[in-house]
């Protein structure tokens, strides 16, 4: 892939055909929320890159930035602060004045799908985009996969095989001079059955310290 030749997708991005008609129909009942692709946040220089799944209906599909107005973020942003990769004081709002240090957030697919469910058709036509953010950030050392699609997709577009690098919470792969990390995803669904608590969402980003520090 030529570098840049894919930047984030315009607000009418025309690649999956279900998630335009999805996008249309949230803009109708909702005309003042973002209801379109929503962009990479943090800065390019990052040495951290946190890879999620899609934008939440009512979270970033709402705000415009990923993982804000929902609990995922909640969760995200608290423990983003706690380690030094974001200042500021999280407000579930794309101009409460936070900011991201050494670290940047994307999603495998940038529009919201419905049910949070894209297909592996959307998956596949979205990763473009995100192999050119993981091409672009020239200082890029770990990039933290938030569930098995995000780890999948990430894979993928660092242009291996998943069925090499297994998913497994905790995990640690080194794909050429990067190191991928993988966690369960911080929904609300997850927390709340505690397939991933608190503890163990600090501890992935405790490893991931230890790895920028070395």
């Amino acid at each position: 892939m030529i570098a840049n030749q894919f930047q984030e997708p315009g607000r009418d991005c025309p690649l999956c055909e279900r998630l335009v008609a999805f996008r249309l129909q949230a803009r109708a009942r909702h005309p003042d929320w973002h209801n379109a692709p929503v962009p990479s946040f943090g800065p390019a220089a990052a040495r951290l890159l946190i890879a999620g799944l899609a934008p939440g209906l009512q979270g970033a599909n709402r705000t415009g930035r990923p993982f804000t107005g929902d609990w995922a973020g909640d969760l995200l942003y608290e423990t983003l602060g706690d380690f030094g990769f974001a200042t500021g004081i999280y407000d579930e709002r794309p101009d409460d004045g936070l900011e991201l240090v050494d670290c940047r957030i994307t999603n495998a697919v940038r529009c919201v799908p419905p049910e949070n469910k894209p297909t592996g058709s959307e998956i596949a036509t979205c990763r473009p985009f995100l192999a050119n953010t993981i091409e672009e950030m020239a200082n890029l050392k770990v990039v933290l996969a938030l569930g098995k699609i995000g780890h999948d997709s990430v894979v993928t577009a660092l242009g291996r095989k998943p069925a090499h690098f297994p998913f497994a919470h905790h995990a640690q792969h080194q794909i050429g001079e990067l190191t991928l990390v993988d966690s369960y995803h911080c929904s609300r669904y997850n927390t709340n059955t505690g397939r991933l608590t608190t503890p163990m969402f600090r501890a992935v980003f405790e490893t991931i310290r230890a790895i920028l520090e070395r």
